[in-house]
């Protein structure tokens, strides 16, 4: 029984792996595809969330291949910023490009989500809050 659990989990972070390395590929290849558009697909904003999530994913994905026992870390932060990310991309509009990515984004935060092994969310630092609300776009 002990072993069927152990390459379940094994799956499961193989499969969260390779979805964080397609966001990685995803997020990059949006994000230039968004510099050539201009407007508001080059808005700091949007580049920074992306370009955000390309490096989460690419790092929770390194973090599981080491076999880190902070991987649940990573990954809770990198479902995170991929749910923010599709966010957004979804509200850019119904293009194929801004699709994929948004797609992309929720398959990696949902697999994320199940290897943060119930990390709690943190109670959001008023500080840092205003902080980067101050933050020129």
């Amino acid at each position: 029984m002990a072993n069927a659990e152990a390459m379940r989990n094994k799956d499961e972070m193989r499969e969260c792996i390779d979805n964080c390395l397609a966001c990685h590929r995803v997020c990059m290849e949006t994000l230039a595809d968004c510099l050539q558009r201009g407007g508001k697909h080059a808005e700091p904003k949007h580049l920074r969330l992306l370009m955000d999530c390309a490096d989460i994913c690419e790092t929770s994905a390194r973090f599981m291949l080491r076999g880190s026992d902070l991987h649940s870390r990573t990954c809770f932060a990198c479902a995170e910023v991929c749910a923010a990310c599709a966010t957004v991309c979804e509200g850019m509009g119904n293009d194929a490009m801004m699709k994929a990515c948004a797609e992309a984004c929720r398959r990696c935060e949902e697999s994320c989500r199940k290897m943060s092994g119930g990390v709690m969310r943190q109670p959001i630092n008023p500080e840092a809050a205003q902080r980067a609300a101050d933050l020129p776009a």
